[in-house]
């Protein structure tokens, strides 16, 4: 892990353009966090991923846009990006520096709470730790999938993710274990129908009353997400699981320039019943429909 110098308190624009170009100068792919702590929203000629996403991502694309766009896959290493005039307005409004654990070869244990840890310290191997605002970020060495929620407050952060930098941390680091590994379910089959038992039947659904900050029409949304529950429902026999994650990821892109909420939660509700319904187990559909939400950096 890198050791970046100690930020300066005088000039926040500043100090999160330096411990970006620390990180990308040891190899760690950085980009600037916006209000709320998450990516930027993706530009005009990128929403919807019109531009074709970015060429690191899931789904290789062309897409050649100078901006910080498609959250982590902006994370970059090459200073002439980072300080360039597409990025400054990013610098000066960013509230925090993140990176791409993958693209520097770690995987993140993200451990929300005092609970997590305490779980953490007791099943899986010791490693770097970094203090966050409420638990702990363990750090491997190694790659592997993310995910989020694989047990209650704790998150994988690696490929197809972000971490926020908090600093180097303390401790020696330890090469990624299976411990970590079995963590994420990566079963991508689809169940036969009837076959997996929910532990949340009743879930949210999408209505005007919880998106007072979108820019778009209800029709607009409700037809949107009608189709993309339509495309999930009909791998009945497999993918299912991927296609929500799409669905999720495409949807919250047509978010990424509102003001929110936008009511993103209650869509990815509908997505996780709607691959439920097919066979998928609950906890991978949710997974995967919260890193598509994710990846996009849309308000919620």
């Amino acid at each position: 892990m890198p050791q970046p110098a100690p930020p300066r308190r005088d000039h926040p624009a500043r100090t999160h353009l330096q411990t970006a170009l620390e990180l990308a100068q040891v190899g760690m792919p950085a980009l600037p966090l916006r209000k709320g702590k998450v990516p930027f929203g993706n530009c005009r000629t990128c929403a919807g991923i019109a531009c074709g996403g970015r060429p690191n991502m899931k789904t290789p694309g062309p897409c050649q846009c100078p901006g910080v766009c498609h959250a982590w896959a902006a994370a970059t290493t090459d200073p002439t990006v980072i300080t360039s005039p597409a990025w400054t307005t990013a610098w000066r409004q960013a509230v925090a520096v993140a990176y791409h654990p993958g693209g520097a070869g770690l995987t993140v244990v993200d451990l929300d709470n005092a609970a997590a840890v305490a779980w953490a310290r007791q099943t899986l191997p010791a490693t770097r730790t970094v203090p966050t605002t409420r638990g702990e970020h363990w750090i491997y060495r190694g790659v592997m999938l993310s995910a989020n929620q694989v047990r209650p407050g704790v998150d994988i952060k690696s490929r197809m993710s972000y971490a926020r930098w908090l600093g180097p941390g303390a401790g020696p680091l330890a090469d990624l274990s299976s411990a970590v590994r079995v963590l994420v379910d990566r079963e991508e089959t689809t169940s036969a129908r009837g076959a997996v038992v929910s532990s949340s039947p009743a879930r949210a659904e999408w209505d005007r009353t919880v998106a007072t900050g979108c820019r778009h029409t209800e029709r607009y949304i409700r037809t949107g997400l009608q189709r993309g529950l339509d495309m999930v429902r009909s791998h009945t026999e497999s993918g299912a699981g991927s296609q929500a994650f799409g669905v999720a990821r495409f949807l919250a892109s047509q978010h990424a320039q509102c003001p929110g909420p936008c009511g993103l939660d209650a869509i990815g509700q509908q997505i996780i019943a709607a691959a439920v319904s097919v066979g998928v187990p609950e906890a991978y559909a949710e997974r995967a429909v919260t890193n598509g939400l994710e990846g996009v950096g849309a308000a919620t």
